[in-house]
């Protein structure tokens, strides 16, 4: 397979947006990278676009694997291989999660705030995505039964008051849409922001846990079947086949190990500040570059 070396930086994506904000346009890749990407490889030919570098058909080894990780560190940007034959327009399906992927937040952290139990729900949010936790059915009940007899009205307070979506997130979308590929937004939390997100974003589908709410409280009990790792591989699967598409044309994107068989699924799998067991497993990873850097992967000839 021939690769392309992409160097991801300069994205204007440095902060994170509200679900309504606008995102600037795209910057010019930065000079002083230019430089530096021009002494990582001398006499090769490089493409410069707005927040990427492209070394086209490079013979991927391990040496250039190490030497791209300590450029990556040295200079905080991305340095990701990429197959030269695809492009975007060769996929059908981008699928993310939303907690810490589409969304800064883990919202059961946060609506945990509003009962005073932030500090001990986010130690099991944290131990579940670094796969400490195996059993993430039984840390999501866990969590949400913490969370018994919290007035719902918290809940609005969490997507109004807290809720910002990742760096990159609307320009990513808006791409990939105008290329006329659909959106799937699959998530271990909840219906109540998956979908309020899925109209303000125009999101083709979506499916995460509803919380069980009586009398304008919350009871501490997940409705239905749990959106665990296996239902969220199930799901892409699904979706994919009624859109006529191959797993190979999905490419999804998450940040934690209940991600990792839908990850392992699909065409391009993408880590984002993801923990390290999803980045070693990822196609590729974006720790600096935000969601939008997914634009400038591929070739556009």
């Amino acid at each position: 397979m021939a690769h392309d070396l992409v160097i991801l930086g300069g994205t204007p994506s440095a902060s994170p947006t509200t679900p309504t904000a606008s995102t600037a346009p795209a910057t010019a890749f930065p000079p002083h990278l230019q430089a530096a990407v021009g002494a990582f490889a001398p006499g090769a030919s490089v493409t410069f676009t707005p927040g990427a570098a492209r070394i086209a058909d490079v013979v991927d080894t391990p040496a250039l694997r190490a030497a791209m990780d300590a450029f990556a560190q040295q200079h905080e940007v991305d340095a990701v291989l990429v197959d030269s034959h695809r492009r975007l327009t060769d996929f059908k399906l981008v699928a993310m999660d939303m907690d810490s992927t589409l969304i800064t937040i883990e919202c059961v952290d946060e609506i945990a705030d509003f009962c005073g139990l932030k500090a001990e729900v986010s130690a099991i949010t944290e131990a579940a995505m670094r796969g400490e936790i195996k059993d993430f059915n039984e840390s999501l009940t866990r969590r949400v039964a913490l969370l018994k007899g919290l007035d719902a009205s918290a809940l609005e307070k969490v997507f109004n008051e807290r809720l910002q979506l990742s760096p990159g997130a609307e320009t990513m979308l808006r791409g990939v849409q105008a290329l006329g590929i659909r959106t799937l937004l699959v998530s271990g939390g909840f219906t109540f922001f998956t979908e309020r997100l899925k109209t303000r974003l125009n999101l083709d589908v979506t499916r995460a846990n509803t919380l069980e709410i009586v009398d304008g409280k919350l009871t501490g009990r997940v409705l239905g079947e749990i959106v665990n790792a296996e239902v969220k591989a199930r799901t892409v699967t699904e979706v994919a086949a009624q859109l006529g598409a191959s797993l190979d044309q999905a490419i999804v994107m998450g940040d934690g190990s209940n991600d990792l068989q839908m990850m392992a699924i699909a065409g391009l799998s993408v880590a984002f500040r993801a923990k390290p067991v999803v980045r070693e497993k990822a196609s590729v990873a974006f720790n600096y570059a935000g969601l939008d850097a997914l634009l400038s992967l591929f070739r556009q000839d």
